[in-house]
């Protein structure tokens, strides 16, 4: 019984270190946090390059974009994977109505330009330039169900407009972690760029 006990101890350990080390293979897009109002952090973000495709399936943008980043661009290079996915989606709401159709981006590596940015050879993926912006989020962790997505926009939104801050465009979200990463573990945030 004690041997049963400590393998599974020593497989649990090393799930747990396999986990930990999925996590941080993608490099996190620099940003410097501004300022904090419970649990709302405000964020400041260089100017990104993103590779971005229209679709309301999460499976079909996610495989684009991977081929995108694996090869399927006009040198053939393959591009580091980066943190966060960016994804807009319908997101009920009384009023305005945020987004007709979803959204997913894939960030290109921290310091890259447009220029430096290899063409896609697939028509449906796009290459956007996105200004440095200053942005307001809120995280949770799970699967980021339109349930949570919707619960933690709302709290975002209701948040920033409690207290005067102004926003602009529309509510997104940004996720870090592998489709393997447990839900406890992942790490989820809703964000929307504001004025300041």
């Amino acid at each position: 019984m004690r041997t049963i006990l400590l393998v599974s101890g020593a497989l649990a350990a090393i799930l747990i270190i396999a986990l930990l080390v999925m996590m941080s293979s993608a490099g996190i897009i620099p940003y410097t946090v501004t300022g904090k109002n419970g649990e709302i952090e405000f964020r400041h973000y260089p100017a990104l390059v993103l590779a971005t495709v229209d679709s309301a399936n999460d499976d079909a943008g996610f495989n684009l974009l991977f081929a995108y980043i694996s090869g399927s661009n006009r040198p053939k290079e393959k591009i580091p994977m980066t943190a966060p996915v960016i994804t807009s989606q319908k997101i009920p709401m009384t009023a305005p109505v945020i987004s007709d159709a979803g959204t997913m981006s894939f960030v290109m590596p921290a310091g890259t330009t447009r220029e430096e940015t290899p063409d896609p050879t697939d028509s449906r993926v796009r290459i956007e330039v996105i200004p440095e912006r200053d942005i307001a989020v809120v995280r949770f962790s799970g699967y980021a169900s339109s349930e949570d997505v919707e619960s933690e926009t709302s709290r975002l939104l209701e948040g920033l407009q409690n207290n005067g801050v102004v926003t602009s465009g529309q509510p997104f979200l940004m996720r870090y972690d592998s489709p393997w990463t447990p839900g406890f573990l992942r790490r989820n945030e809703v964000a929307i760029e504001i004025r300041r």
